[in-house]
């Protein structure tokens, strides 16, 4: 692969020289050509930026410079300054030959026309598109890849328009936030992409499981002592059961994506990619607890307790624990649900009693939407109050006391 920076700070992109990104450029894996906008810019002062059209703060970086830059980088005019390893490395073994681990192959997929043989241009610009493990990924195919350091105000979207002509033209975004230029972004980019080209890790196992790659946030990692400050490894990573270990460090990473990530693990659920499983499995990462106080007759609740666990699980909601019990209303016989009862019936309640109901779930839905479900097994217009809040883990049901006259909902 060749990769082309264009900046106005060359000497940003020298950690490029280093580590994983230096041996490959050491194995002729890879190559890099820094070029210095500058050297397109005319004038004592050489300038590259001017004043936007239009008014406003800052500086656009002018089109003249940015123009004539790339189109030398990309015809193979401009050599810029060739950027060598910074360690030899060649000749020290690899993690993978070093532990004896079977190197694999890779997947040489075409993802992009073969019959366009235009480089990848890239522009990192917080307007872009969101950099994704599946960006990386398709420009680890790539034979020529070019990125553009906006600084300032950015490019003059001219350039970005024009570039069409010469090139494949992707603005990305490495985050919602700004940077002083796109130097640094081109280093998080170039090393995303460059681990993942056939050979650079010597096991593709080394990436396969990262994050991200099936679409899962990767899971907890462990290495020796096998205790540590009284933590032990998790049984079932020294088991030697190869199935106890897969389904070890599955399960972990759909319970982190869910945790750390619910925005990814909805999409997955909504893509069919997840088990019933593993959604029950991320839902777990959420215990809630409902607290209410229903006004219903006796056999209408015992029918909502029986058909409860169902219910809720339609909504991705799981039942752990429930319990329910008549409310004593003899230190409050004006009690507030009774009042609502004859507002709405004009009649007084007779058969009916208050109910507490608390139930513990493990949800994935927000808990306005699990207390709305819970009341869907009661007929409209049931008078009820109450709420749903998180909980610990080890959190158990309040216990019971048949003399209550109301329960919290804090």
């Amino acid at each position: 692969m060749k990769i082309d920076v264009i900046t106005i700070f060359p000497e940003y992109l020298d950690p490029l020289r280093h580590a994983l990104l230096g041996k490959a450029i050491e194995n002729g894996q890879l190559s890099v050509g820094v070029h210095y906008l500058r050297d397109w810019a005319s004038g004592v002062h050489q300038a590259v930026d001017d004043s936007p059209y239009g008014g406003g703060p800052g500086m656009v970086m002018m089109p003249t410079v940015w123009g004539a830059a790339l189109e030398d980088v990309v015809a193979g005019k401009a050599a810029g300054d060739e950027l060598q390893s910074a360690e030899l490395h060649r000749g020290q073994a690899r993690h993978d030959e070093v532990h004896d681990i079977e190197s694999r192959g890779y997947s040489a997929e075409a993802l992009r026309d073969a019959n366009d043989d235009r480089p990848l241009l890239i522009v990192p610009t917080p307007s872009g598109t969101p950099f994704t493990q599946e960006m990386a990924r398709r420009w680890s195919n790539e034979e020529h890849v070019i990125f553009a350091c906006g600084r300032y105000e950015g490019i003059d979207q001219r350039v970005i328009d024009g570039a069409h002509r010469y090139a494949r033209v992707e603005e990305v975004s490495i985050g919602d936030y700004v940077l002083i230029g796109g130097e640094v972004a081109v280093l998080v980019m170039a090393e995303a992409m460059v681990r993942l080209i056939p050979g650079v890790l010597g096991n593709s196992e080394s990436h396969e499981d990262d994050s991200f790659s099936h679409g899962l946030l990767e899971g907890p990692s462990y290495t020796k002592p096998r205790v540590w400050r009284g933590m032990e490894v998790p049984e079932p990573l020294t088991s030697g059961n190869h199935k106890r270990i897969a389904k070890f460090h599955h399960d972990e990473a759909v319970k982190k994506t869910a945790r750390v990530r619910p925005d990814i693990f909805h999409h997955l659920m909504e893509t069919g990619e997840l088990s019933k499983e593993d959604i029950r499995l991320g839902a777990s990462q959420y215990p809630m607890r409902t607290r209410m106080q229903v006004l219903v007759r006796e056999k209408e609740m015992n029918e909502a307790l029986d058909r409860l666990a169902v219910h809720l699980a339609a909504y991705n909601i799981y039942v752990t624990e429930v319990q329910s019990n008549p409310v004593s209303l003899a230190c409050d016989p004006s009690h507030s649900l009774l009042d609502e009862f004859e507002r709405t019936h004009d009649r007084s309640a007779i058969s009916e009693e208050v109910f507490t109901l608390e139930i513990l779930t493990e949800s994935l839905a927000p808990a306005k939407n699990l207390t709305s479900a819970v009341m869907e097994l009661f007929e409209p217009g049931t008078p009820w109050m109450g709420t749903t809040v998180a909980r610990e883990d080890d959190e158990g049901l309040t216990p019971a006391d048949p003399n209550a006259c109301a329960v919290s909902f804090d």
